[in-house]
């Protein structure tokens, strides 16, 4: 989807952010250019990858096709599909993304651990486009509670 912003593959899959040496403040998407934190006036920025699990914020649900850039077949029935927000705690910060497919609101809960995933967002005969998706952990279920 767009470069550098994960690396890795299974169990090494992370989102890269961005973090300020002079604040701490942690930024993603990305920042390469200056600290966003009004209060900082540094802006020497170093890569860091962030948690690969956090806890559902919130989450909803699209019924309806997005509008370009996002790349969809219109010769193909539409799949409707999860969205969450996860909140990483030790980044204090919520980062959105697709539910992995087969998830559904239903199966989600405020709270419920969640784990960032190598996903596919749209494929044709010569391209795969990557980019995340958040998964439900093993450890919990659709209350969010430790199993």
């Amino acid at each position: 989807m767009v470069a550098g912003w994960f690396t890795g593959d299974g169990d090494d899959f992370r989102l890269l952010g961005t973090r300020c040496r002079v604040c701490s403040s942690v930024f993603f998407p990305r920042e390469d250019t200056h600290c966003r934190n009004p209060g900082c006036l540094g802006g020497d920025l170093e890569e860091t990858p962030l948690s690969r699990r956090g806890r559902i914020w919130s989450y909803t649900d699209a019924h309806y096709r997005p509008p370009s850039p996002y790349v969809t077949d219109p010769e193909l029935p539409w799949e409707p599909y999860a969205l969450i927000a996860v909140e990483l705690a030790a980044e204090r910060m919520v980062v959105v993304g697709q539910a992995v497919p087969g998830v559904t609101v239903s199966d989600l809960a405020v709270g419920m651990e969640v784990e960032v995933v190598r996903g596919v967002l749209h494929e044709d005969a010569t391209t795969t486009w990557t980019t995340w998706q958040w998964r439900p952990t093993r450890a919990t279920g659709a209350t969010g509670a430790t199993a």
